[in-house]
């Protein structure tokens, strides 16, 4: 049996998975709320953190899992993108875990593992097989010929939609994380109160930054004229956010799908957990007879299960890393 303990840290969360011949027996993931104080990931309080974390996360995962250290055949971690002091720990980590039990050493791509998500549970997508990945950092359409023959046809030429989410939210005076608060105002208001622009780009490319200055000048003339105009408000204001930012990707969504021929969809990463996001790509999918899938909520945000799953596609295509391996901040998937 193939057994691989996988840490993710690219960010704020350490993350511990293990996964035993492609099925996942625990995925354990350890928060931060100190970011919550400061409206935002502060780098090197989230390197401590992962500091502290990491041990006894790693020992949980391996403890529900059922296994033993004993057990473990390979060690997985993700190598970019993401902070570099906290892929630094997590990676650090891996190399002495893999070198002390002589093991061998797997580095994943955070943004492929999002994508490889979809296939932690059944039912899993037919190839080929496209994905709109959505992040706070990254926005892109990864076409799969394979689980790891994969290629980026389009992403965001400056802002990501999760940060055009998190933006607004802070122009709101939402709390941080905000992305989430905004789902939940706008399924209590109006889509088409406000009218915001929607960037209009050659092929599958994305744009988001003109969206969050629009916000921001249409906030200030509104409050200019009434004070209280966002708390009276807000709930539309954010249904009508949501919704550009969505008709945005399901726009480029359809075009690409239309022009590659695939009929196997997927979203991934943390913004796949907004349900506007998700009603939006269903009912998208039923009108094209798309065969539409949507990781579980759990999968969604950064998690150590899909780097996992990751590495388990990898380490039968033996494509293993050695202790030289580097994290980076900004990396590219090796078949690109």
């Amino acid at each position: 049996m193939i057994n691989i303990l996988a840490i993710e840290s690219s960010c704020d969360d350490t993350g511990a998975s293990v996964i035993s011949d492609g099925l996942v027996l625990s995925n354990v993931i350890a928060g931060q709320k100190v970011h919550e104080l400061y409206g935002g990931v502060v780098p090197e309080m989230a390197s401590r953190a992962h500091i502290e974390n990491i041990i006894p996360t790693v020992e949980i995962a391996i403890r529900q899992s059922g296994l033993t250290i004993e057990d473990i055949s390979a060690v997985a971690f993700t190598q970019s993108p993401g902070l570099i002091g906290s892929l630094l720990v997590g990676a650090g980590f891996a190399k002495a875990f893999a070198q002390a039990r002589n093991l061998p050493l797997i580095a994943v791509h955070h943004m492929q593992a999002h994508v490889l998500a979809h296939f932690i549970q059944e039912p899993k997508p037919s190839f080929p097989f496209l994905c709109l990945t959505v992040s706070g950092g990254h926005t892109q359409l990864v076409l799969c010929k394979s689980h790891l023959d994969m290629k980026v046809v389009g992403e965001t030429i400056d802002d990501a939609a999760g940060e055009a989410f998190d933006k607004t939210a802070k122009m709101l005076g939402l709390p941080y994380p905000g992305g989430p608060l905004i789902d939940q105002y706008a399924a209590l208001g109006n889509p088409q109160k406000f009218q915001f622009p929607v960037s209009s780009l050659p092929e599958y490319q994305f744009s988001f930054s003109g969206l969050k200055t629009s916000v921001l000048y249409f906030l200030q003339k509104q409050k200019k004229e009434n004070p209280d105009f966002v708390a009276e408000n807000l709930n539309d204001i954010c249904a009508s956010v949501q919704y550009t930012i969505i008709q945005m990707l399901m726009n480029k969504l359809k075009k690409a799908a239309k022009d590659f021929g695939v009929k196997h969809i997927g979203i991934a990463g943390g913004v796949s957990a907004n349900s506007g996001l998700r009603k939006a790509i269903q009912d998208l999918g039923d009108a094209n007879s798309w065969h539409v899938h949507i990781p579980d909520f759990q999968y969604c945000t950064d998690n150590a299960a899909m780097i996992a799953i990751t590495a388990h596609y990898k380490y039968l295509a033996a494509q293993f890393a050695d202790l030289s391996t580097i994290p980076s901040a900004r990396g590219t998937w090796e078949n690109e």
